[in-house]
């Protein structure tokens, strides 16, 4: 069994506003993963920065980040997340906004991976997917 950490966890841990050794009892023995998507949304933050010294150690975080095992897209992630977004359609709800988070949960769900978030509303309700729970530090 693997994890993949949603974006949102990789950004709480750099800010220190996610409590490590939380992440680490979470993850267990389980080998942890970042998917292609989240260093996009990563690399989004990065490039939008207009303060160069928080860009710069953005950038840092980034490249260490770029170094661990990713998840990548597949016709089978295409596929699972075609469901996803129909089932948020059929529930009600846009799927536009939550594309990215719609693709992760994909990914999990291909590989049978459970994913870490700290936006669990986000991601409620999706069939198939094991979803772990964080919270941020108070």
């Amino acid at each position: 069994m693997g994890m993949i950490l949603d974006g949102c966890v990789w950004v709480g841990l750099a800010s220190n506003q996610v409590d490590r050794p939380a992440v680490l009892v979470a993850a267990g023995a389980s080998p942890v993963f970042i998917s292609v998507i989240s260093l996009g949304e990563l690399s989004f933050g990065v490039d939008s920065c207009l303060d160069p010294r928080e860009r710069a150690l953005r950038a840092s975080y980034l490249r260490q980040l770029e170094s661990r095992p990713t998840i990548d897209v597949t016709k089978q992630t295409a596929a699972s997340f075609g469901l996803l977004a129909a089932a948020v359609k059929q529930s009600g709800r846009s799927p536009r906004p939550c594309y990215n988070d719609l693709w992760i949960a994909a990914q999990a769900i291909e590989h049978g991976y459970e994913l870490l978030t700290l936006n669990v509303k986000n991601f409620a309700d999706l069939p198939g997917l094991r979803l772990a729970k964080l919270a941020r530090k108070t």
